[in-house]
């Protein structure tokens, strides 16, 4: 059987999501299962009729992780003996030191399919029922497949095949040669990962601040309902508060003084906290529910009605923004 070097066609889909185990770069495990000989040729002579072709395997192997889909590989690999009887009654033991490829597609977090390619040094020797002892080793072709579940963070298991083209065993007046299969169970640690790093922990911190509270009085002329365009500008302020907080409200209560009869100065207190109101709303896009105006007439004076300039304080609109608490929260690192 002349010796065929085959380059198999990588058609893996190098995708899927990176497994917990490729984060751990080297690893090494052991594999046991079965070999199984074919092609047997001996000085030119199909003996597969005559060869006992199955016996057990084992060996040891570690790889590096290049990358979550590629990995270096090599190992150690018992390949069992064979039995043949045709014209030469012999048994071969047969051992190889693997250096592969491994291409892995992750399938799922806990599930890879891959395929290795590559060569292997192997060595042969045969001891025939009589006293004569054969010796052969040399390089042949590899390539394998297999399925691997990931157990955890370090421990996976693997069911695979892997093949060898064309072992030879060829000395003295011996020429033979035939290709062996591999199919086990294996066990593989891995490690090498960098420890974690802790991620940080972040707490809220609450502040409060406090806005003052706002207040004006607004004067109002005998009988009047009018409120000035000097007045008008001192109410920006309020229009400013209601626009930035939105828990804002302000309170409009309108007064007179004592002059005339109390239901007539009760409708113009109200008017005077209307009028108020009202300029505070033309100027804001807001609910104008938060403005809440009333009007208590003669009610409350701070001044004496009994003179013209007592009068003329009583006679007013009070604004009122009660204080507000704001609390900010924000993430700050945990100590």
């Amino acid at each position: 059987m002349s010796k065929v070097r085959y380059v198999l066609p990588l058609a893996l889909l190098i995708s899927g999501v990176a497994n917990a185990a490729a984060d751990n770069p080297w690893y090494a495990g052991f594999r046991v299962g079965a070999t199984h000989y074919n092609d047997i040729s001996v000085n030119g002579v199909d003996s597969n009729s005559t060869f006992d072709r199955d016996d057990m395997g084992g060996g040891l192997f570690a790889g590096y992780n290049v990358t979550p889909w590629f990995a270096v590989e090599t190992g150690y690999t018992w390949l069992g003996r064979a039995e043949f009887d045709n014209n030469y009654k012999m048994r071969v033991d047969q051992q190889a030191i693997d250096l592969v490829g491994k291409f892995t597609w992750h399938a799922t977090d806990y599930m890879g399919l891959y395929a290795k390619l590559g060569g292997a040094y192997y060595f042969s020797e045969a001891k025939g029922f009589g006293a004569e002892k054969y010796k052969d080793d040399g390089v042949v072709g590899t390539a394998g497949a297999g399925l691997e579940f990931f157990l955890d963070d370090h421990l996976s298991a693997r069911l695979e095949y892997q093949y060898y083209h064309d072992v030879e065993l060829k000395d003295k007046d011996v020429r033979a040669n035939w290709d062996t299969h591999f199919y086990g169970l294996s066990l593989v640690y891995s490690w090498g990962a960098p420890e974690p790093v802790a991620e940080p922990v972040y707490v809220d911190q609450v502040s409060v601040a406090t806005l003052e509270e706002l207040k004006l009085a607004v004067p109002f002329a005998f009988d009047s309902s009018s409120i000035s365009a000097g007045d008008a500008a001192k109410l920006v302020p309020f229009e400013q508060r209601l626009q930035e907080q939105d828990a804002a409200q302000i309170y409009v209560v309108g007064y007179t003084d004592s002059k005339g009869s109390e239901a007539y100065n009760q409708k113009l207190s109200e008017r005077r906290a209307d009028a108020v109101a009202d300029a505070l709303r033309a100027h804001l896009n807001v609910d104008g529910s938060r403005i809440i105006a009333e009007g208590r007439g003669e009610a409350d004076p701070v001044a004496s009605n009994q003179t013209e300039e007592g009068r003329a304080q009583n006679r007013r609109v009070e604004i009122v923004s009660p204080s507000i608490d704001i609390e900010t929260v924000t993430q700050v690192l945990a100590e």
